[in-house]
């Protein structure tokens, strides 16, 4: 029996590592810009179809399913690197509180402004982390054009809901939070076992509330199955096509690319979900991608 169950053991892992082996042989070949922009678009046609969920499990109940879903999947994929040392584990659940916390914040941003505005606001986060402790002339510029940008948002034709643009700027505080912490667990583990934990650990602290919020949609196998979805479009996905495109880009150019993030949001409103936005709207995007990428660009190496 031992011997049946170890060649059993034996044999997964063997057809694991050649999956692995397979998958990244496949993304190898295409082009890493394309990964990138293939993650945008994933992690945005994911946010869309959250959306489609809110009304049967409400923001905080796709939040629950997303997340646990995403931790059982990257828990099953990295089990070999779950041992991680002492000092990596409260950056961990730290981590996963953030990164919980983050996406309860921006889908309920969702639920009252759409989506490619709620993306734009939420970047000043990363904007801000961008622009932090940088002494060049032209910082300033990047700044300024970013907030008038979300002036220029603000502009709808019908009534803002402000609640919603407060909560998008939460998520953009909680999102450079999530960028610090990533940046300390990365020094501290190593493949994605960290990220595992850290995400199984955010789809737990979030599970009460999203019960709470869903009640019995959760029980629904339709309900269930866009979770999964959205779990694989909007995490799995992303995560793996851009670990594979930062390894033969540089930052500086993945962050230019990402830097088109609230464009792709914008369209993706616009063509899944029916999102109009005017012309002050649309120059809004443009002047937080613009400045986005240009102090992606510009940035000292620090």
């Amino acid at each position: 029996m031992v011997a049946i169950d170890v060649e059993r053991s034996v044999g997964w892992g063997g057809a694991r590592v050649a999956w692995r082996g397979v998958a990244a042989r496949g993304l190898g070949g295409v082009p890493p810009t394309a990964l990138v922009l293939a993650g945008i678009v994933s992690v945005q046609i994911g946010a869309a179809l959250a959306m489609q969920l809110f009304a049967a499990t409400g923001a905080a109940g796709a939040v629950s399913m997303r997340l646990a879903f995403a931790g059982v999947v990257l828990l099953v994929f990295w089990r070999s690197s779950l041992r991680i040392g002492w000092r990596a584990v409260p950056v961990a659940l730290a981590y996963g509180t953030v990164l919980a916390l983050m996406n309860l914040v921006f889908y309920e941003a969702l639920d009252r402004i759409p989506l490619g505005m709620a993306v734009t606001i939420e970047f000043l986060g990363p904007l801000a982390v961008a622009l932090a402790g940088s002494r060049r002339w032209i910082d300033p510029v990047w700044a300024v054009l970013a907030g008038g940008g979300v002036v220029l948002l603000t502009q709808a034709d019908g009534e803002v809901e402000w609640v919603g643009v407060l909560l998008a700027l939460a998520a953009g505080v909680l999102w450079a939070g999530y960028i610090l912490l990533s940046a300390a667990l990365g020094q501290r583990t190593s493949d994605g076992g960290g990220l595992a934990i850290a995400m199984a650990f955010g789809g737990v602290l979030i599970a009460p509330v999203g019960i709470i919020d869903a009640g019995s949609a959760l029980l629904d196998p339709a309900v269930l199955a866009v979770g999964f979805g959205v779990a694989l479009l909007s995490s799995v996905l992303p995560y793996s096509v851009e670990l594979e495109a930062l390894r033969r880009i540089s930052p500086r150019v993945f962050g230019v690319l990402m830097s088109l993030e609230p464009a792709v949001a914008a369209l993706a409103g616009l063509i899944v979900l029916g999102q109009f936005m005017n012309i002050q709207q649309w120059a809004g995007v443009i002047c937080v991608v613009a400045a986005s990428a240009g102090a992606t660009r510009t940035a000292e190496k620090r």
